[in-house]
């Protein structure tokens, strides 16, 4: 069964307009409340947000919709997407809520659901409330109304749970890091969680006033952070997202690490630690050389639909601990229930001071195949499935590559987008076919 609002991520689009109106986001808690209903009789959701001005009205608009079923509310604030995951579990809460379109600009949000164990909910959870909100309301009685309340020290929770995934035997004193908070949701909370551990910070991205997030900086824009760590000589730089649910990583020399580097670090590290690691789920868009550089150490890997919460589905059904994607969304199951920016840098950054290397000495062993990405916007309707000149081109381009790349073309979950991507071994032929690509992509 197709989905009408839910996309890869939860519901997302540009605020003022369907979906993302007060309106909407009142019927879809209250529809939401109804289904959780089902099952319990006085359930209770957390709701956190980023730092998008919109946050606000969405956040009343959720309230509203949930205490209308008969939902109590707990409101946390400014929080990261996984900060919200983990006190949705710890306060043994029925839901989670985060206000956020994650990378997204300032003019979009979205809302995303986390199940009682702090996961992502499956697609038959989200088909059931697509179906709710198709029937009438059905008000609480007065008497049935759900409250609300704020929990006050939201942020120094996740603060703490933080750093307690970091090696208690070590610490991040003597190091300089620049932390890139994209004036999201963790400007209050990561530098802070760095700082704790021992590590002179100096924070960027720290200052939202609720238009500027992912404004230049963050995951998606670090050359901020590169510059920034050269300009004062630190050792590390982390960039974080508007959601703080993806990382992106700089050494003392200005080099950009992404996700599918940070992730091969992290099973490195346990191999080096004698920890087993079963396997390994990245996507389809995680780089050829980690695929083969995890075989050749005895590692199965398995690609999964682009998207953590396929990572995480593929994780689970296999019991393995280790997955991600090169965007940094990063899952690290036996420390996090869901992708966390903060927890997977401690986990780098412990690499590192344990085995006394800089990260381009852990991944010296691993050279990325060249990659280019191609972002061809669709217009309203467009069907691009249905190119034909789009589909000869691309079996033009796979004949030429053969077995030394690989072409993948997929439509963005969250916007109208669509994502043309070709790895080669050769970083100009991989970026002459995917611009092939994308010119026959325009063509309807």
């Amino acid at each position: 069964m197709s989905r009408s609002y839910f996309g890869t991520d939860g519901i997302r689009g540009t605020v003022g307009q369907p979906p993302i109106t007060p309106d909407f986001v009142l019927k879809l808690a209250h529809a939401v409340g109804r289904v959780l209903r089902r099952t319990q009789e006085r359930p209770t959701a957390l709701i956190g947000k980023d730092t998008r001005i919109s946050g606000y009205m969405l956040e009343s608009a959720l309230e509203s919709g949930f205490n209308s079923a008969g939902v109590d509310v707990v409101l946390l604030g400014p929080l990261p997407t996984p900060g919200v995951a983990y006190l949705t579990r710890t306060q043994r809460a029925s839901l989670g809520v985060v206000i956020s379109a994650s990378h997204n600009p300032y003019a979009d949000n979205g809302i995303k659901f986390f199940s009682a164990q702090g996961t992502k909910l499956p697609d038959a959870w989200e088909q059931d409330v697509e179906a709710a909100l198709e029937q009438p309301p059905v008000w609480a009685d007065s008497s049935a109304l759900g409250k609300a309340r704020r929990l006050d020290d939201a942020a120094g929770r996740y603060i703490e749970f933080c750093k307690s995934t970091f090696a208690h035997d070590l610490t991040l004193r003597g190091l300089k890091i620049v932390v890139d908070a994209a004036h999201g949701a963790a400007y209050h909370i990561a530098p802070k969680v760095f700082h704790e551990l021992g590590a002179e910070v100096v924070a960027i991205g720290c200052a939202p006033d609720g238009l500027n997030i992912n404004q230049g900086v963050g995951a998606t824009h670090p050359e901020a952070l590169v510059r920034a760590v050269g300009e004062h000589q630190a050792d590390f730089g982390i960039a974080l997202d508007g959601d703080a649910d993806r990382l992106q990583m700089v050494d003392a020399a200005g080099r950009l690490y992404n996700g599918d580097e940070l992730l091969f670090l992290i099973v490195q590290d346990r191999l080096v630690r004698a920890e087993p690691v079963q396997g390994v789920v990245g996507t389809l868009m995680t780089n050829m050389a980690v695929e083969l550089a995890l075989q050749a150490r005895g590692i199965d890997f398995v690609r999964a639909r682009v998207g953590d919460r396929y990572v995480l589905e593929e994780l689970e059904r296999r019991n393995w601990l280790l997955g991600g994607e090169g965007s940094g969304h990063l899952l690290v199951r036996d420390k996090q229930t869901t992708g966390d920016g903060l927890v997977s840098a401690l986990q780098v950054l412990q690499a590192c001071v344990r085995g006394g290397k800089t990260l381009a000495e852990l991944l010296a062993g691993l050279a990325l195949f060249p990659q280019t990405l191609t972002n061809v916007r669709l217009r309203l309707g467009q069907d691009w499935a249905a190119n034909a000149r789009l589909r000869e081109e691309t079996r033009q381009v796979e004949r030429e590559l053969g077995k030394a790349g690989r072409v993948l073309i997929r439509a963005s979950g969250t916007e109208p987008l669509l994502r043309v991507m070709v790895e080669a071994e050769d970083a100009q032929r991989a970026r002459a076919c995917a611009e092939r690509l994308a010119l026959a992509a325009q063509e309807s």
